[in-house]
């Protein structure tokens, strides 16, 4: 069906296509399961066994498992993964997860859910995503980008023996399976604890299974190209930035990245039309909007450094298991932790503690 893809509207039409369905799927799936990891990590280190991390443990186990099943099936090739076979900066990932991870607290959302809540009429969301956007532009090629090389050139590994988390450790593929699957149950225990809902079980795991299409569909991609042609999943870093200038310019002619961002909006605003969600919302004053801007800025910024977003490093470059990508979800995790931590401990006042009750709660932007 690919080959005839290809054949009939030609190798960029079809990458394009590509990438605003599984866009599709993606925005209305996380429209309905409200995936974020921002939400997730503030419940967990807040020690609130939520309904947000069982979304997120839904949609990050079933990225594993499709994704090893993929795998073995022959249907992605692991030498055309950057993650895998090139040089990659673990300082990068370090640094710029931690960023990324404050940065998403601040903005009370990753760069992902950004995108989708834009779509349901959030305008903190939309100004936020532009934000973000364009300093990701900068960090990539403009400003910012000189700074960017320097961080991430601090500390980087290129041995394919390290690249593979899974050969780090000694494991095979049948191992990441199974990991995948210990995730998943521990996925279904925190669903059933919190009440998840059946909309948001299947939109957590389609979130999961549109990062699973996204490696499948770039590499049976790459297999018909007569040019080479990059192996990739979903991220909003780098293709946000990318759209951002296809607006702009209009250089070149769609391709997987520029047609996701669109096809993530439609399909979030599709999900929440249908649902009765749409709802117009802005700013409650100019402290709120400076948090906003501030917690773009270093997504975009941070993202770019780590080579990836929440989606991009945290659940495609991790359900291959390249090691720089688990080492920034860690990281993410950590700066998201900690700038949470730190925004909701009074000056002077001892920290409160934790809450034993579970709660059950939007995690709107």
């Amino acid at each position: 069906m690919l080959e005839w893809l290809v054949d009939g509207v030609g190798e960029a039409a079809a990458a394009a296509i590509g990438g605003a369905l599984i866009g599709l799927l993606f925005g209305a799936a996380a429209e309905r399961s409200r995936f974020c990891l921002r939400a997730a990590a503030v419940d967990f280190f807040h020690l609130r066994f939520t309904d947000r991390i069982a979304v997120w443990l839904l949609a990050f186990s079933a990225a594993l498992i499709a994704t090893r099943l993929a795998f073995g099936w022959e249907l992605i090739s692991p030498s055309r993964i950057r993650q895998l076979s090139a040089p990659m900066s673990v300082s990068g990932a370090v640094l710029g997860g931690l960023l990324f991870g404050a940065g998403m607290v601040l903005a009370r959302g990753c760069s992902s859910r950004l995108l989708v809540l834009s779509a349901t009429g959030n305008l903190r969301a939309l100004l936020a995503g532009l934000v973000f956007a364009v300093t990701a532009q900068a960090s990539l090629r403009g400003a910012l980008s000189p700074l960017r090389d320097w961080m991430a050139g601090l500390w980087t590994i290129g041995d394919p023996k390290t690249l593979d988390a899974l050969a780090v450790f000694g494991l095979n593929e049948t191992a990441g399976l199974i990991i995948g699957l210990i995730w998943f149950a521990a996925g279904l225990g925190y669903a059933l604890r919190s009440g998840l809902r059946p909309s948001e079980w299947l939109g957590a795991i389609g979130v999961g299974l549109a990062v699973a299409a996204g490696w499948v569909f770039t590499s049976g991609l790459a297999e018909l190209a007569f040019d080479p042609t990059p192996v990739h999943s979903l991220s909003f870093t780098g293709p946000s930035a990318n759209t951002l200038m296809y607006v702009l310019n209009r250089p070149a002619l769609p391709d997987f990245d520029t047609a996701l961002v669109p096809g993530v909006f439609a399909g979030a605003f599709l999900a929440a039309w249908l649902g009765g969600t749409l709802r117009l919302e802005g700013f409650e004053g100019g402290r709120s909007m400076r948090r906003y801007l501030a917690g773009a800025v270093m997504m975009g910024f941070g993202g770019m450094l780590a080579g990836g977003c929440a989606v991009g490093a945290g659940v495609s470059g991790a359900a291959v298991f390249a090691t720089v990508a688990w080492i920034t979800l860690v990281a993410m995790w950590v700066g998201a932790g900690l700038t949470d931590r730190l925004l909701s401990q009074p000056e002077g006042a001892a920290a409160p503690s934790a809450p034993q009750s579970q709660v059950k709660s939007s995690g709107a932007a």
